[in-house]
């Protein structure tokens, strides 16, 4: 059971890819351990191929560890059928990549609602829609909500996958290089927008990235490299 607090453990969780052109299996996660309290900002970084897009899957529910444990809010993943994680993944998990993946064509109130769909219901008691205006206009879209994607420019369209990734209320927010199709100033732009919404939300933020800038404005930073997992430094 997780400790009062903390909404995500992994305990000694590895990963291994049989390998059919190599003798043996490729490890790329290794024995990795790791508690996140609720509220926290956390960056993992690390070389291309160290494993980070494959720990966020694991954490996402994407994927599944070879060995180990994932522990979300008190409960073992590893316990989860399919359809099962399916719902965590919907409703307590919201997820950001590099490429936006907004439908185009759709608006982008539309696209916002999307994950709201698996389960009608309990949107129209949330307030989706009411939700779904009000987190645009925080992101500074509120005027865009008919337009489609192709009519905003990559910053904005990056927007609306935030907006669409917090629709549900989740209480873990991860984040797969969101800035790295953005040049320098949407890159910074929406990089604070991620960490005023994790204090304005509640919301848990994970976040794998290349980009320095964006590493150190996280409250914790971590390396991955040759699939272990330990505190890094970011320079200046």
């Amino acid at each position: 059971m997780a400790s009062p607090g903390l909404i995500l453990k992994l305990t000694r969780v590895s990963r291994r890819y049989d390998s059919p052109n190599q003798s043996g299996a490729l490890t790329v996660l290794n024995d990795v351990s790791l508690d996140v309290a609720q509220g926290e900002s956390l960056a993992i970084v690390g070389p291309s191929g160290s494993g980070k897009s494959t720990l966020l899957h694991l954490i996402g529910t994407l994927d599944r560890p070879t060995s180990g444990s994932v522990t979300l809010n008190g409960q073992d993943l590893g316990t989860l059928d399919d359809q099962q994680l399916a719902v965590v993944r919907n409703r307590q998990i919201g997820f950001i990549f590099q490429a936006h993946y907004l439908l185009p064509q759709c608006t982008v109130i539309e696209n916002v609602l999307v994950p709201t769909l698996a389960c009608p219901e309990s949107a129209a008691r949330t307030g989706a829609v009411e939700r779904a205006g009000r987190l645009l206009k925080r992101v500074g879209l509120g005027e865009r909500v008919s337009h489609r994607p192709g009519e905003l420019s990559g910053g904005e369209r990056q927007r609306v996958a935030v907006v669409r990734a917090l629709i549900n209320q989740p209480r873990l927010l991860l984040a797969d290089e969101p800035t790295g199709s953005l040049d320098q100033a949407s890159a910074r732009e929406l990089g604070q927008l991620l960490l005023d919404l994790n204090r304005e939300e509640g919301v848990t933020l994970i976040v794998v990235t290349h980009a320095p800038d964006l590493a150190r404005r996280m409250g914790r930073v971590l390396e991955l490299k040759e699939g272990y997992l330990a505190p890094a430094a970011v320079g200046a």
